[in-house]
């Protein structure tokens, strides 16, 4: 089961919070199909949000698909994200692992690491994009496509 942290510090709402970790939940396989999430009374009790935040995170991922709430019963995974090679098994799952090892032991902190991570990653999307639109291979980029 998942469990949800909550950043008061980082000025994005708690339900984004929830949405966010959930996603990243799907696509690291910690969360599969048919796996039941906490109820909105467990996650209020571990986080001190209020139920109807949970309960709007909820009802937006049905909304998107992953989610099924079923009434008296809770609210279960209904989609996976996993893509190939994001699996803890997989290789370049390990060297990711090994880097941020690396990145940590060398005194990076985990903003640093994440801010690394999406400069390399905002430059790499705009040199994609670029290509793409040049080529005509490109296809329409969603919020859950990095």
């Amino acid at each position: 089961m998942i469990d949800y942290r909550i950043d008061r510090g980082s000025g994005v709402p708690a339900y984004v919070q929830i949405i966010e970790q959930t996603e990243r939940a799907l696509r690291m396989g910690f969360l599969k199909v048919g796996d039941k999430l906490p109820t909105a009374k467990e996650v209020v009790a571990a986080t001190a949000i209020n139920p109807n935040t949970v309960l709007r995170a909820y009802r937006d991922l049905e909304q998107a698909g992953l989610v099924e709430l079923r009434r008296g019963l809770g609210t279960f995974v209904t989609r996976s994200l996993v893509r190939p090679g994001t699996e803890d098994d997989s290789p370049l799952r390990r060297e990711v692992t090994d880097w941020v090892a690396r990145a940590r032991a060398g005194g990076l902190e985990r903003a640093d690491v994440l801010a690394m991570v999406t400069a390399v990653l905002d430059t790499y999307g705009n040199e994609h994009d670029s290509h793409t639109r040049a080529t005509g291979n490109g296809r329409r980029r969603t919020h859950d496509q990095a």
